[in-house]
């Protein structure tokens, strides 16, 4: 299935904040290589606001990371939602859009992002409400592996589960390298072994950012910090199997001034470029 957009996605991307509208605005060419801004928080917004987020679109290529599209959950598919998100997708040249892997209504909204259970059941019916909204959108979307703190259904593995729903729905992973670290810390689970066991090939772009300790071995997915030396750690493990993928900081609140936000993203850049002169080498 082709892709929606011309405009080529690579480097390292910030995640776009309204608070971050001007900063933005002000960033020298090339600091920030691409956005990630939440479709549900720009689909008809005008006024002030609203010309800003089209005049950085018009600067910076645009990806959709949505958050209410409920992909797992037992309410009918908000064909509505999508539909919208297409009109934003063809205005904004938007190459990828993007859902996380969970379910986050029953009934009405419950304004978390849930564990699916991991059955074939549910493998299933993920994937045929994937591809409804894949065959409206005339694009992949891709899925993102997410952070959960309690799972009472494993038929399956985590990354069997995503496997699985990742093939039969011929979509693409949003990997985030955050979420596999909290996720092996709070399910002692090794984070080497489940990225060797997801389809690596079908990495559209990846995602790091920082969490909460609650304690040695409960970490909470906030967004709200700084990546830490492990995460960056297994980013470093991506690149070695992957190649230099797009990647894209997350941070959703505590926003450091713009200087600190632009250190991690040249972080991002500068293992990158270890990567790919690695892979020169090993060419060469």
């Amino acid at each position: 299935m082709p892709g929606s957009s011309d405009r080529v996605l690579q480097g390292a991307g910030l995640g776009l904040r309204r608070a971050l509208l001007g900063p933005l605005h002000s960033t020298d060419q090339g600091e920030v290589d691409f956005l990630e801004a939440a479709p549900e928080n720009w689909i008809g917004v005008g006024g002030r606001f609203g010309r800003q987020f089209r005049a950085l679109t018009e600067r910076f290529p645009l990806l959709l990371h949505g958050l209410s599209l409920d992909i797992g959950g037992p309410d009918p598919l908000d064909v509505e939602l999508v539909k919208s998100i297409g009109a934003l997708m063809k205005e904004a040249q938007v190459p990828v859009y993007s859902e996380h892997l969970t379910y986050c209504a029953a009934q009405g909204h419950l304004y978390d992002l849930l564990p699916i259970p991991f059955t074939a059941e549910a493998v299933s019916y993920v994937a045929a409400r994937v591809s409804q909204v894949q065959d409206m959108l005339g694009t992949r979307i891709a899925l993102e592996n997410a952070s959960y703190y309690a799972q009472p259904i494993s038929e399956m593995s985590e990354a069997e589960f995503i496997c699985a729903v990742l093939e039969e729905s011929d979509c693409d992973l949003l990997l985030d390298v955050n979420n596999i670290y909290v996720n092996a810390i709070n399910h002692r689970y090794d984070p080497l072994e489940f990225l060797d066991a997801l389809p690596l090939e079908r990495v559209r772009y990846i995602h790091v950012a920082g969490h909460y300790d609650e304690a040695d071995d409960l970490k909470v997915d906030t967004h709200g910090a700084r990546v830490v030396d492990p995460v960056w750690s297994l980013l470093a493990e991506v690149y070695n199997r992957k190649g230099s993928v797009p990647t894209l900081l997350e941070r959703d609140f505590n926003l450091p001034p713009m200087e600190e936000l632009l250190q991690e993203v040249e972080r991002i850049r500068s293992m990158q470029q270890d990567a790919r002169q690695a892979e020169m080498e090993a060419v060469g």
